[in-house]
């Protein structure tokens, strides 16, 4: 009886049905937009911009393939990705841990202040972080971008990781404690290995977002051989015009890796968000 009325409530309703075909199309419909304008020339984008019919042009792929810049570009890309991925989800880790342990006015300032951090505009921290980057010698590199895009996603890192840790029983670590282990030894060999899933989903999100993250590169990179692929694309628009085939086929393989990490994580990432949206 219990295994029926869990299938049935498991059938799609047609209000479900109709809010799935809603989101499908409503991100279905630019991303085919987004290919079907890379296989385009550019008398075709301007002539019959909507058109899906048309005859295929691989003349946007061979502009960025000309200008020799996208392998420099993605490796750039990776870099940035998976240096802020491993600094941001490193503090991110200890940090939620401690948030979630503390108590009393601790915690409350603690979560006041993360809530805080997430509702400042990014265009507001660029001319600090300018300076304290300029006085670091970093401005320019790659290394000033991974510490800029950390600051930018360590708070909403800590709030996703947080619900990870307030659902491990503080029993598990009263059982290591009398066991004869301290609390460095609790935290990496128990606490770590059993958030493994919101780690896991932190990551995904933070390398997601560090992916495409452009006011920050463009900002502190000075040399374009050193700009990421979110960067590159940028260059596609200037003064004497936009090449759109170039610039949506620069997207449509800008967007790969993270399709790629998307594929890989899906399960963990959905799991995980649902684990922490009810802990």
């Amino acid at each position: 009886m219990k295994r029926a009325k869990s299938l049935e409530a498991k059938k799609a309703t047609p209000w479900s049905l109709v809010g799935i075909a809603f989101l499908v199309l409503l991100y279905g419909i630019p991303l085919v937009w987004l290919l079907a304008t890379s296989f385009k020339d550019n008398r075709e984008v301007f002539a019959n911009p909507g058109g899906i019919i048309f005859t295929p042009s691989f003349q946007g792929y061979e502009r960025i393939a000309e200008q020799g810049t996208l392998g420099q570009a993605a490796l750039n890309s990776a870099i940035i990705s998976i240096g802020t991925t491993l600094l941001t989800v490193g503090i991110g880790i200890p940090t939620a841990y401690g948030l979630d342990r503390s108590r009393g006015t601790l915690l409350t300032f603690g979560l006041g202040v993360l809530v805080l951090l997430q509702m400042i505009p990014q265009t507001a921290t660029i001319i600090p972080l300018y300076r304290v980057l300029g006085a670091w010698r970093l401005l320019g590199t790659l290394p000033g971008v991974i510490l800029a895009d950390t600051a930018l996603f360590l708070p909403f890192t800590v709030l996703v990781l947080r619900p990870f840790v307030g659902g491990l029983p503080r029993e598990i670590e009263e059982a290591a404690s009398i066991d004869g282990a301290d609390t460095w030894t609790t935290f990496l060999r128990i606490i770590v290995p059993l958030m493994s899933n919101g780690i896991a989903t932190a990551a995904s999100l933070v390398f997601i977002l560090s992916w495409g993250e452009f006011l920050y590169a463009i900002s502190i990179l000075t040399n374009p051989a050193t700009y990421p692929i979110s960067a590159l694309i940028s260059q596609q628009i200037s003064a004497y015009g936009t090449s759109w085939a170039g610039l949506m086929a620069l997207a449509v393989v800008g967007s790969l890796p993270i399709l790629i990490v998307f594929v890989v994580a899906q399960r963990r990432l959905a799991s995980g968000l649902s684990l922490g949206a009810v802990k």
